[in-house]
């Protein structure tokens, strides 16, 4: 349980808004905690840079975690984004080199306050932890250090729009999520009259978020930039990376790690896509210490002990049982203090008909895989964000529906920490498919958990820059990296491999179903080993945050989720619908500003088994947001589908104030495959 510290070695004072004047004369909305001591003594100051705005929508988080670190004897900046919350301008895209821009001037103004010793950190997750790695390739000179939260080195492979070289279906999810939050106006309490023209310009300039991203479906110049795994020397001051295994972003640290050539420190926990101190499955950890004793090493330049110890402290997972309500993890802290390369060992596992096996096979034989469309109906959500019922749930449905191959049981433990790679030599009928691989750990009663997964557009396997159509019965070598992962299976269970063709509701098909000739000859597992694994005390047990941020909850919220199978069309529908808060946080209103936020999302897609043309995403939300004589509403409506040569994506959106339609938008794409 979380500890509300209420006593700092430091007095905060917190402005609620403040302009930062750019150069081209925009103004970029903050709210800063200043510890009261700064007018005499300056003190460093740390940056979070977002668009998720200050006022309304980060502030749940934003009191606790600033409040502490501002207690600890730091200027905190919660910044919006030009375009975004209460900031001026428009906003285009995600991580252009104008954001990149606008930061620069941002540190470079901090660091020029009288209250401000010049030191400047940089920590965010998500959108901040990527922005945070992107303007550190910047090197502005007072940025001494960053903290990067489930972020990502890989625009292209690792992020929300596309992995394996295939889109992923939350592209759609993000891009309407991103529709919606900035349909919502600046605060006329803090920008005063001219709120409303402003906002009515945000809203007639507002890119469709979908298509932009869909209109790039190789790794082009569009992904490169912003992904500072392309010139990794580019970073040059300190780095903190942090992740989880129940998100999407850990693959980045495994890279950061290896690849950096700075102090750098890493924690990867059992965790979803949030901050470590409120971090499911547990257990949380005391993260904001973390933060502190990092800030205090490089931003105060203390002696302290922030880079004693192992690189890297990593959460080993235990088998356990499959579970989509998993509010806990089992295993325990390991130490990684080197290279991956450096703590591991190939270890090899091979194809044979219907098994898993240590050695080659010594005769030909071939599988074919054509895979039904529902295939991966219960892996779960793309990006866990700890909710209840998005962790992948027993993979015995989907495995009958691939082509599995099980070893015999282990003798002994093994635990594994990086990339799986899969290896195989293939030919299809089809110019265009995918490969998916699954790696699961199968208890002795059958019981199947998933422990990683990749996938390939084996379009793409000239290089993600192009696409070159396979030739119909030409064979063709494959390698697929699955997600990174540390694991430990337990001595009586057994490895399970599954190969299929397609992947739904997390991947949209391909246009024609084909069937893959696989040489299991040719197709090899290798496992990263670990040496000898190292027990560690792991980071700070013990969450701690300032005082939450005053807040009232009007209704409760909540997820579903349901699968439905129509028996007569052989098709299924996979539902979510977030009621009164899209992560279940319900309807609430933030009391200090009389403010009340109500976003809802519904998302249904629907494939039939026997056609990938048939695939359909309804998504529908809400967003509602203000307070007596200002309240603001945008409902949504998505929907996708496709044809042998396009995706067909079609959206409408209407906006209210105080329930006068005020703006509505029709959208109508056919974007080529």
């Amino acid at each position: 349980m979380k500890t509300l510290i209420t006593q700092f070695p430091h007095s905060v004072s917190v402005t609620e808004h403040l302009w930062i004047t750019l150069s081209d004369g925009t103004r970029l909305a903050a709210r800063m905690w200043l510890p009261l001591s700064a007018s005499q003594q300056p003190v460093p100051a740390i940056l979070e840079y977002i668009p998720y705005r200050k006022r309304d929508g980060t502030r749940t988080r934003d009191e606790p975690m600033h409040g502490y670190f501002a207690g600890h004897g730091y200027a905190v900046l919660r910044v919006d984004m030009r375009g975004s919350g209460d900031s001026d301008g428009l906003l285009a895209d995600e991580y252009l080199l104008q954001e990149q821009d606008d930061a620069l001037e941002v540190i470079d103004w901090i660091s020029r306050q009288a209250w401000c010793s010049g030191a400047v950190g940089m920590m965010g997750k998500s959108w901040g932890g990527f922005n945070g790695l992107q303007v550190a390739a910047r090197r502005p000179p007072a940025l001494k250090a960053i903290i990067t939260v489930c972020s990502t080195d890989d625009r292209y492979n690792d992020d929300i729009h596309y992995k394996g070289g295939c889109l992923l279906n939350d592209n759609l999810w993000w891009g309407g999520i991103m529709l919606a939050y900035q349909s919502r106006p600046q605060d006329p309490q803090l920008v005063g009259e001219g709120w409303y023209k402003d906002w009515l310009a945000r809203l007639e300039n507002m890119p469709f978020f979908p298509e932009l991203w869909m209109e790039h479906p190789l790794k082009d110049a569009y992904w490169k930039h912003g992904s500072v795994g392309e010139e990794w020397q580019a970073i040059t001051c300190p780095v903190m990376a942090v992740g989880g295994w129940a998100d999407s972003y850990s693959n980045a640290i495994f890279r950061l790690m290896d690849n950096l050539e700075v102090p750098r420190r890493a924690i990867v926990g059992p965790w979803a896509h949030i901050y470590p101190q409120d971090g499911t499955p547990e257990p949380a950890i005391g993260f904001l210490q973390e933060a502190v004793s990092w800030w205090d090493r490089w931003l105060k330049q203390q002696d302290n002990d922030a880079m004693r110890g192992p690189r890297l402290q990593v959460w080993l997972n235990d088998s356990q049982r499959p579970d989509s309500r998993r509010p806990q993890a089992v295993g325990e802290w390991m130490a990684v203090d080197g290279d991956t390369d450096d703590v591991t060992t190939p270890g090899h596992w091979y194809l044979h008909p219907g098994r898993l096996a240590a050695a080659p096979l010594s005769h030909n034989a071939r599988q074919s895989i054509c895979s039904p469309q529902n295939h991966g109906l219960f892996a779960g959500e793309w990006m866990g964000a700890g909710v209840l019922g998005e962790s992948p749930g027993d993979q015995r449905m989907d495995d009958g529906m691939a082509e599995s191959f099980d070893s015999a049981p282990l003798e002994e433990s093994l635990s594994i920490y990086g990339f799986p790679q899969f290896r195989v030599t293939l030919a299809s009928d089809k110019p265009a498919a995918m490969l998916y691989v699954r790696l699961s750990d199968v208890a002795p009663d059958g019981a199947s958990t998933r422990v990683s997964h990749g996938w390939v557009n084996l379009s793409h396997l000239h290089g993600q820059e192009q696409h070159v159509p396979l030739t119909p019965g030409e064979p063709v070598s494959v390698a697929v990296q699955l997600d990174g992962i540390a694991w430990r299976f337990a001595a009586g269970h057994r490895l399970r491999v599954s190969l299929a063709t397609t992947f739904w509701p997390m991947v949209w098909p391909m246009a024609e179903a084909a069937t893959l000739d696989v040489d299991l000859a040719s197709a090899t597992l290798q496992l990263p080993v670990c040496r000898q694994v190292q027990p560690s005390a792991g980071p700070n047990p013990q969450p701690e945050s300032a005082a939450n941020t005053p807040l009232t909850v009007l209704s409760p919220g909540r997820v579903d989720r349901e699968l439905h199978y129509d028996v007569v069309n052989d098709s299924w529908q996979s539902i979510t619908n977030g009621v009164g808060g899209v992560f279940g946080e319900g309807v609430y209103r933030f009391d200090d500003i009389d403010t009340t936020v109500d976003h809802s999302l519904r998302r249904q897609l629907t494939v039939h088994n026997q056609d990938p043309l048939s695939a359909h995403y309804l998504l529908r939300q809400s967003m509602k947001i203000g307070r007596e004589g200002w309240w603001t509403e945008t409902d949504i409506v998505l929907e996708m589908r496709s044809d042998l040569t396009h995706f067909i994506v079609s959206g409408e959106m209407t906006v209210q104030h105080n329930g006068e339609t005020v703006f509505t938008r029709d959208w109508s794409r056919r974007i080529a495959r």
